[in-house]
């Protein structure tokens, strides 16, 4: 098959243009959301015939997508069974704090796989890797532990799973960090894979430990933001370890698009796949298409799907774009520019999106709490590459506190997914009413 990131720019937009008129084409006949969406907009789907036209249709947000995800997902009956068969459910965040279902089909699978292959060779992993999956095991899928099979396969790489998290579930599956630290080492992993502080924690109790980590060369991280001081932090605690020039891969993307690639470290991230998907920066409230390194919101279509179907969907990132060849590698495509702001409506806690308005709704109904506010900070305050901590500062007359600060940390955990730390203070603590108009119900101290 052709390597289309090696082809000029016309080679690709050819492709996508036929790509993306065979996927229109579906969604007028399956596509319940947007059948109804273009109609309204008074649009002929019939009449896209090149990515130049989609500026015509309109966005699509986060919240259209949580508010009916069923409508999301693609139903043309006389498609092959491949095109049709459910292969997994993976979950992104939901309005009412259950999760959101994106359905993956066989076919959908297969271009992952496709996605992913790319993503190896233009990071660099081989078929002599040993991939160590960090990510933890959730209550609902998280794509980016379900994918690392799909990412070790597409390389022709051998996987090991730590199954670390917050436990839950009736079967005891859960391992502990040390478990994780000690897996690393006895299947002398070469890349690290996982959320970038728990990644971080991973080595830092390696070096408790005492463990062996000669073998990792690579760390690809992603779930939250690494700054380069942070990289450059693990790599130092990498090499004192033994690791010889250990590499520190940021793996930005979604749940909805999958993973893009750096072809070195610090660098712009490619679409592996622009057969694939269609990547554009737009202007949130006109729809406008900016121009290369004009910054505004990142929205992606897929070209090429079957299941879960998104266009001109609003990823939440603040980006640029260039589709100039990489002065690193040579590649043609889209490259997403730095830096990459993601917008507030969602944030992120120990990697996961959750949606602050849920969590908060969820605490105001536990009977017996006078005040409560909920505080994002650092495990170590001290060191700005610490693990995300969530404080849930409480006021109560009720003596038994124990009783309650459980019952705050499930009503925590079942609304968004983490359980918080309880500190019980003294109402005035968390809101004076002599000193302040209003509560502050959520702080970010990160």
């Amino acid at each position: 098959m052709i390597d289309l990131l090696r082809q000029p720019p016309e080679a690709i937009r050819r492709v996508q243009d036929e790509t993306l008129v065979r996927m229109l084409a579906l969604c007028a006949r399956g596509h319940a959301y947007y059948r109804r969406r273009w109609a309204e907009a008074g649009v002929d789907a019939s009449e896209i015939r090149s990515v130049a036209d989609l500026v015509r249709l309109p966005l699509t947000s986060k919240r259209d997508l949580i508010a009916d995800p069923e409508s999301f997902r693609l139903h043309c009956p006389d498609l092959p069974l491949h095109e049709r068969a459910l292969w997994e459910v993976n979950y992104t965040t939901g309005s009412t704090g259950d999760p959101t279902p994106l359905y993956v089909t066989t076919h959908d699978y297969h271009a992952y796989l496709f996605q992913a292959r790319r993503v190896a060779e233009i990071a660099g992993i081989t078929g002599r890797d040993i991939l160590a999956n960090l990510f933890p095991l959730t209550p609902a899928a998280m794509g980016a532990f379900v994918r690392s099979e799909a990412n070790a396969y597409a390389a022709g790489a051998a996987l090991v799973g730590a199954l670390t998290g917050a436990p839950h579930g009736d079967f005891g599956v859960h391992r502990t960090l040390d478990d994780a630290v000690r897996m690393v080492e006895r299947h002398r992993a070469t890349v690290l894979w996982g959320v970038t502080s728990f990644v971080r924690r991973v080595v830092m109790r390696a070096a408790e430990l005492g463990a062996d980590f000669t073998s990792v060369r690579m760390c690809a991280v992603t779930g939250e933001a690494s700054s380069p001081g942070m990289r450059e932090d693990i790599r130092a605690r990498l090499r004192a370890l033994g690791a010889r020039s250990p590499v520190i891969f940021d793996r930005y993307g979604s749940t909805e698009s999958g993973a893009l690639a750096q072809c070195c470290e610090d660098g712009d991230w490619h679409n592996p796949a622009p057969e694939v998907i269609f990547h554009e920066v737009v202007d949130p409230d006109t729809g406008a298409r900016l121009p290369d390194g004009e910054r505004g919101m990142l929205a992606l279509s897929h070209l090429n799907r079957r299941g879960t179907t998104l266009i001109r969907y609003l990823v939440g990132d603040i980006v640029s774009l260039s589709h100039a060849p990489c002065p690193h590698c040579g590649r043609t495509g889209d490259r997403i520019v730095g830096p990459i702001v993601r917008t507030k409506d969602l944030i992120k806690v120990k990697g996961m999106l959750i949606n602050p308005t849920v969590l908060l709704d969820a605490l105001r109904e536990v009977p017996g709490v006078d005040e409560f506010q909920v505080v994002l900070t650092r495990q170590d305050p001290r060191d700005p590459f610490s693990m995300d901590e969530m404080v849930l500062r409480a006021a109560t007359t009720r003596a038994d506190r124990d009783a309650l600060a459980t019952t705050l940390v499930t009503a925590a955990a079942v609304a968004v997914g983490v359980r918080p730390r309880v500190e019980f203070v003294t109402a005035n603590e968390i809101f004076d009413p002599a000193r302040h108009a209003k509560a502050e119900r959520l702080v970010d101290r990160r």
